[in-house]
């Protein structure tokens, strides 16, 4: 046990020294500069620039390509001036248009798809730490887009913030005008700096540009490449706001399957947030609404262990990052879907933003009630994060788990769960080192020195070669009750390497090699799990790639497993598989009114064969919305006494923009592997920012005779008091 952590501590002794010669300033922070003043006359969101402040205002510049290519200005040109007032800042953008022909929309509905809309984006760096901030970003068709922004390059557009905005199109291009409140945002009482990057994405140019120049290999809205906005004088703080959004929601469910009748049933609850400071919120919730309005989509599971869906609730989405990014994908110490789903929720709060530079502070609290077997209780988490040298960070952490309620005999679960842990986040300023290191310990009745974890990471990346090497551990005892653990007791090592070439003449965009490696250990260093992957991909100018994959696999079983995962004749605990199989991908010119995704396999699995094809077909009506067809097709074919099976997942969905404020989603799920016809209706009507009417249908059925499992119908309504 000790030679594995000696293991993981060596690696954040490497990561944390590398960061002593990487830290350097900002890339672009010096070479990338504008200045905004401040204006007394009124402005009118319209998109026209009539009044005399964007006369006089400082222009951005030219904007260089960050794809296809990294060189040179771009084609469709961007210019963008800035302004604002004692409540609100302004920006003006004209995005010129020189290629004939329709600009590309695939929807209206707001937090579009990047890479299928034309668009312009700000992305603002408030804290002037190159790691946190805020997105905001208009389509071409005047559909809105935000988020908030974390480590630096991950932006969490499911966060929704108050805005207005206009856009204009003109034959030779369109403009844009934003006006962002103050109390939107947070940001440092007295700042004279933020960095800032304005980006630009033109499909029929197939260009992708920035304010700030950037390598082609790093996400758009990177706060490390960032310019520096020049206040004309400090910032003052914002007047304390106070909003509160409260909600109404009505449902009628009938669950056949259980013989149960019809059953009316109503909620309200409400938010409130409160801007304790400019880099400060408060978030209330009383009685809230936990139910799902958007519901999982469904996956043909052939996994050995639980299955991770992302979170959908509203309440857990804002600074979301400060908890979600704790640990690593499958070993995360806190996954908010853990609180609230089988259990009532009863109230909670959360209190989150920057406490002094580069100090950052989450807390919540939400106190569930009883249900069943399943008893009330509290649910803490804590996060400190303090910013070290440029753009990593040391972050400490608790969550806990409280049972507050008389256990009955039947729940399976400890009075107390708590797991603390430190953590060490790597981030170089020109993004080409990142990295984590991090030690976990879990506390309940009966913990061993086994109860923790520890990992450590490190990546290189160039736009032609990356590099990444993972090593973590997990204690056999080790139990995070409001975390996603997808198994312990094992040690992984995951080195990865990537080759890309960018031919200068030709057709092709680019092509390159892969090789992934996985290997896992039990506790006494024997062999579990092995994955050798190498791949081959191709990608084309006209946005269309093509990969193969060549995958080379060990298992040996920890437990009784059934390959198709429908729980029949179980291959035995302590078996050993070792199979081959290939894997081949495409996906056409996403452009294009019709384009595809197809992917398909074939090879050897576990005692058996395995053939897979899959795929999703779309048609864009545009700008009002897709018709998209997701199948795929698993046959498995098993010695006997095993079970084989034909495995068929089937998913049309048609989604339906009416216009910027008002969409229609529907989609149906065949899925035979769990024998069940899924149907749902989302009707919704953004009337106002953050305040929505949602009407909702579902329906479960057989596959088989359509005889119907359960269904419901709920009716959800919410409005913003500002």
């Amino acid at each position: 046990m000790y030679r594995y952590r000696l293991i993981i501590v060596s690696i954040a002794f490497f990561v944390v020294n590398l960061t002593l010669f990487s830290q350097t300033q900002g890339v672009n922070r010096d070479k990338n500069r504008i200045h905004i003043k401040q204006t007394d006359e009124k402005i009118t969101i319209d998109g026209l620039f009539n009044e005399e402040v964007w006369k006089r205002a400082e222009r951005s510049g030219k904007l260089t390509r960050v794809t296809p290519t990294d060189t040179g200005y771009a084609i469709a040109q961007t210019e963008v001036m800035m302004t604002y007032d004692e409540s609100n800042i302004y920006l003006a953008a004209i995005c010129y248009d020189p290629t004939p022909g329709k600009r590309i929309i695939q929807s209206l509905r707001r937090d579009f798809n990047f890479a299928s809309n034309d668009n312009f984006m700000v992305f603002i760096d408030t804290y002037n730490d190159l790691t946190n901030g805020f997105a905001f970003g208009v389509s071409a068709a005047g559909a809105q887009r935000d988020g908030m922004e974390a480590n630096g390059d991950e932006v969490a557009y499911t966060w929704d913030g108050k805005w207005k905005s206009a856009v204009k199109n003109y034959d030779d291009r369109w403009t844009a005008e934003l006006s962002i409140p103050f109390h939107s945002i947070r940001y440092h009482e007295g700042s004279t700096e933020w960095g800032i990057n304005f980006g630009r994405l033109d499909l029929k140019t197939n260009e992708k540009s920035a304010w700030g120049p950037m390598p082609r290999q790093f996400n758009h809205n990177n706060l490390a490449f960032t310019g520096t906005l020049i206040w004309d004088k400090p910032l003052k703080k914002v007047v304390t706001g106070f909003s509160i959004i409260p909600y109404a929601i009505a449902k009628v469910t009938q669950n056949k399957e259980a013989g149960t009748a019809s059953r009316w049933s109503e909620n309200a609850g409400l938010d409130s947030k409160i801007i304790l400071a400019p880099s400060m919120n408060l978030d209330l919730t009383i009685n809230p609404d936990f139910s799902q309005v958007e519901e999982d989509r469904q996956v043909t599971n052939l996994d050995r262990f639980e299955l991770f869906f992302p979170e959908r609730r509203q309440f857990f989405l804002e600074n979301t990052h400060l908890f979600s990014n704790l640990g690593k994908t499958g070993i995360q110490p806190f996954f908010s879907r853990r609180i609230g789903l089988n259990t009532p929720a009863i109230a909670g709060g959360r209190l989150s933003g920057q406490i002094g530079r580069g100090m950052r502070i989450g807390l919540m609290n939400m106190q569930t009630g009883s249900k069943e077997d399943i008893p009330a209780a509290n649910f803490t988490a804590a996060v400190l994060q303090k910013q070290v040298f440029k753009r990593s960070s040391l972050v400490a952490f608790l969550v806990n788990k409280q049972v507050v309620s008389r256990l009955d005999t039947s729940y399976s679960g400890y009075r107390y769960n708590r797991v603390a842990g430190l953590e060490y986040n790597l981030a170089s300023s020109d993004d080409k080192w990142t990295g984590k290191a991090f030690y976990h310990q879990a506390f309940y009745p009966g913990a061993t020195s086994a109860a923790s974890t520890a990992s450590g990471s490190i990546v290189y990346s160039t736009p032609y070669f990356s590099a990444t090497f993972d090593q973590s551990w997990v204690g056999s005892d080790y139990v995070a009750e409001v975390g996603y653990i997808r198994r312990a007791g094992y040690l992984q090592s995951s080195p990865k390497i990537k080759f890309t070439l960018y031919p200068k003449k030709g057709n092709i965009l680019n092509h390159g090699l892969n090789a992934d490696f996985d290997i896992i250990l039990d506790a006494n260093l024997k062999m579990t799990d092995r994955i050798t992957k190498f791949g081959y991909s191709i990608g084309w100018k006209n946005r269309s790639l093509v990969s193969i994959n060549l995958t080379d696999q060990f298992v040996k079983l920890i437990f009784p497993f059934d390959p198709t995962n429908m729980k029949k004749i179980m291959l035995p605990a302590g078996s050993e598989f070792n199979w081959q199989n290939t894997n081949i991908s495409f996906s056409s010119d996403t452009r294009r009114l019709f384009y595809l995704t197809m992917d398909g396999g074939f090879g050897r699995y576990y005692n058996g064969h395995r053939t897979t094809i899959g795929g999703s077909f779309n048609y864009r009506v545009q700008p009002y919305g897709s018709i998209a067809i997701t199948a795929s097709y698993n046959n498995i074919l098993l010695p006997e006494p095993y079970s084989s099976a034909e495995l068929v997942l089937l998913g049309p969905m048609l989604d339906l923009t009416f216009s910027k404020s008002v969409f229609l989603t529907t989609f149906i799920q065949y899925n035979n592997q769990i024998d069940n016809l899924n149907t749902n209706i989302r009707f919704q009507w953004h009337f106002a920012p953050v305040s929505d009417l949602f009407i909702v249908f579902t329906s479960n059925s057989y596959i088989d005779n359509f005889q119907n499992r359960n269904r419901g119908l709920v009716v959800k309504m919410s409005y913003w008091f500002n």
